[in-house]
């Protein structure tokens, strides 16, 4: 058992190793970088996206998968990555590319640690389909920029984990793991991604998705999108009773704050689908 006194150094062990980059923050696969960049200079086709991923045998096997699955199945099967992309589009490809490659960065050595990484996954997941059917009625915001957002928002917990697991191995403890996610993972999350170099409409996504009073101007945001389906997939899980009524994000995308999309026949069917796609 780790008392207080372990936990507030490491807490600030792990703050100056992030400050000093000397902590190990986890990296993209190249392929996922060259992928990522591309799309996001605009210098991307289908043909060469699908040359890019054509050597990575597992994330050409994901992609053909998800084109032929029900969210975007067409009238045909189709059994060439450049037609998956097609399909899919490139902003997909990207945020697919990057699903893969964060649910492959962390390999937990304890039993803890494993459960508290699955967890942190499943709320991504959950948050970034949410993420991505909210975006749906914003004309202003792109649904495959959504859900990266939404997906990228917990980020920050995996230098944490992988510390701990350093630290403490079979002997961390549960609370001490979320007591340190809950503290340091926000900061670390838009450290992370700046890192990456992601746009800054999706790097302050680990702090502001967690300000409810985030309002940075009357048009919506990514990160008012992650806010709204973080609260959503609170609500689902519990019996309600917050009062959110205050909260810009969601005037500022359309969501009455009562509502609980996740409970609602057409958007639940939607959000399991994304769930699917993104977790194979």
């Amino acid at each position: 058992m780790q008392n207080a006194a372990e936990v507030a150094d490491l807490a600030e062990q792990i703050r100056y190793e992030v400050a000093n980059n000397q902590i190990q923050l986890p990296t993209l696969p190249e392929v996922a970088l060259k992928v990522r960049d591309a799309v996001e200079a605009d210098q991307a086709n289908a043909e060469t996206i699908a040359a890019m991923v054509g050597n990575d045998a597992a994330l050409s096997a994901r992609l053909l998968q998800v084109a032929n699955s029900p969210l975007y199945r067409g009238r045909n099967e189709i059994d060439s990555i450049q037609q998956a992309v097609t399909r899919l589009g490139l902003k997909m490809v990207r945020s697919l590319v990057v699903s893969l490659a964060m649910k492959q960065i962390f390999q937990a050595t304890s039993d803890a640690l494993d459960r508290e990484f699955r967890k942190i996954w499943d709320a991504s997941l959950q948050v970034a389909a949410i993420s991505r059917v909210l975006a749906g009625s914003v004309p202003e915001l792109e649904n495959e920029q959504a859900l990266l957002g939404g997906l990228i928002h917990n980020i920050g917990a995996l230098p944490i984990l992988t510390k701990i697991d350093e630290q403490y191995g079979f002997n961390a403890n549960v609370a001490v793991i979320e007591q340190l996610v809950t503290e340091l993972s926000p900061e670390i999350g838009t450290h992370i991604l700046q890192q990456w170099n992601f746009a800054e409409s999706l790097a302050n996504i680990p702090t502001a998705c967690l300000d409810l009073g985030y309002d940075p101007g009357p048009f919506p945001t990514y990160a008012d999108i992650v806010l709204v389906a973080r609260l959503q997939n609170i609500a689902a899980a519990s019996d309600g009773g917050a009062d959110w009524s205050q909260i810009p994000a969601f005037a500022k995308i359309g969501v009455e704050p009562e509502v609980v999309i996740v409970d609602m026949e057409g958007p639940a069917e939607e959000i399991a689908e994304v769930r699917v796609m993104l977790d194979g």
